[in-house]
């Protein structure tokens, strides 16, 4: 029962203070309650006031301040700067990582507490590879790279088995032990939530399946770890060839999994566009995101799109 919603401003150079307040329009009384935004104070009432919004806001301590209020209200993270969107990356990055510390901590120590982070370039974070998923393993102690990315919504989810690697490096990463460990998470949190035994399509890596040629990855990892998963009375099928798997064959399963990033996510926005949310799997705590970027492109034109964040909002309140 999610009790207290820790909403991040995120990327402070992005659309996110529109989609903020177009959603926060949306919504009703009680959900408005229960959310409380991370952010710099001066700076979202800056962006507010420059985009032209009028929002009630206020300054609170800590999540059992000001429970009541039907104003948004904000958890200061300091970030001294006198511009309102061109914010630099030095301080833009320390804003980002001071502001996932602090969710993290209360996620973490507050029971009840979920968290939904606005789009964040993933340079902020300064390390190769890194992205929010990755970022809070590590601070939750999970060094195995089990991880698990979920895609979702409620006709479909992809979860990629590689995160934001380099294709040369796919091959390296894929492994038996990974492959098992994704899909029974995936498997237990749709038992969890949904109370349902998903069905799970598998695709190949290689064009064709590489023909399940003995040296190739299908024959040597993915369908032995299929041939595993079904003996632990798992619903999983496959490998699929990719190039055709979603022209109908996807219809019949609740998830598809894939080697690696593009290979689910380039399909699957293309069907679904941004009537998804992406969610964290593995954490001790609730954490999902809108599923799509930073739209620096866009700020200040009114053209952000708030379908994601507002999934986030009403996916999490119904936990």
């Amino acid at each position: 029962m999610i009790k207290k919603i820790i909403l991040l401003s995120g990327d402070p150079n992005s659309i996110n203070s529109e989609l903020i307040f177009k959603s926060w329009k949306k919504i009703n009384n009680t959900l408005k309650k229960k959310i409380y935004l991370i952010s710099n104070y001066n700076l979202i009432n800056k962006q507010f006031k420059k985009l032209n919004y009028i929002i009630e806001t206020i300054k609170v301590k800590n999540i059992d301040d000001k429970i009541n209020t039907n104003k948004l209200k904000i958890l200061n993270v300091d970030l001294n700067s006198k511009k309102t969107f061109d914010i630099s990356k030095k301080l833009a990055s320390k804003f980002i990582k001071e502001s996932l510390d602090l969710a993290h901590e209360l996620a973490n120590t507050k029971k009840g507490c979920g968290i939904i982070n606005c789009s964040i370039d993933k340079k902020l974070l300064n390390k190769k590879n890194i992205g929010v998923t990755e970022y809070l393993s590590l601070k939750c102690g999970i060094n195995d790279k089990s991880e698990t990315m979920l895609i979702f919504n409620k006709k479909l989810a992809v979860s990629p088995i590689t995160m934001h690697d380099d294709l040369r490096n796919i091959s390296k990463k894929i492994t038996k032990k990974k492959i098992i460990i994704k899909v029974k998470i995936i498997n237990k949190w749709y038992k969890k939530y949904y109370n349902l035994t998903p069905k799970i399509g598998i695709l190949g890596l290689n064009p064709h399946n590489a023909e399940l040629r003995k040296n190739s990855e299908e024959k040597k990892i993915i369908v032995p770890a299929i041939t595993d998963l079904k003996k632990m009375k798992i619903n999983i099928n496959g490998p699929y060839v990719a190039d055709t798997f979603f022209i109908k064959d996807f219809k019949k399963f609740d998830i598809i999994i894939g080697m690696y990033h593009d290979q689910v996510l380039t399909p699957f926005k293309t069907l679904y566009k941004f009537n998804a949310i992406n969610i964290t799997l593995g954490l001790p705590y609730i954490r999902i995101s809108p599923d799509h970027g930073v739209a620096k492109n866009i700020i200040g034109k009114d053209k952000a799109d708030t379908t994601s964040l507002i999934n986030c909002l009403k996916f999490i309140n119904s936990l």
